[in-house]
């Protein structure tokens, strides 16, 4: 469960980070994640009233790559991006996802 948690937060960096991006260029993707992607999941990470996570975020985690996301798991980024690591963690298990191991 710890290693699905550490997926979804660093996927969340790479979602907040590709939108603060997206102000200035076009056709973004990290991760093997699209902007469309990215920005599918950020209702899913976002308090007050996240939601859970549309088809669209878990086809775009379905096609991530995984190993890439795991990478920002120690990023103190998050929260200062307004995710909330809590719910970012939720986000595989939500989309029936298996992280990567020793993630």
């Amino acid at each position: 469960m710890e290693e699905k948690k550490w997926v979804a937060l660093q996927l969340m960096v790479v979602v907040m980070m590709g939108s603060m991006l997206m102000k200035g260029t076009k056709g973004i993707s990290l991760c093997n994640m699209s902007e469309d992607g990215l920005m599918a999941c950020k209702p899913s990470v976002t308090k007050p009233n996240p939601v859970d996570p549309s088809p669209e975020c878990c086809n775009a985690l379905t096609g991530a790559d995984l190993k890439c996301l795991c990478s920002y798991k120690n990023s103190s980024e998050l929260p200062l991006l307004g995710i909330d690591p809590t719910l970012a963690a939720s986000l595989p298990a939500k989309c029936n996802l298996t992280p990567p191991d020793n993630c």
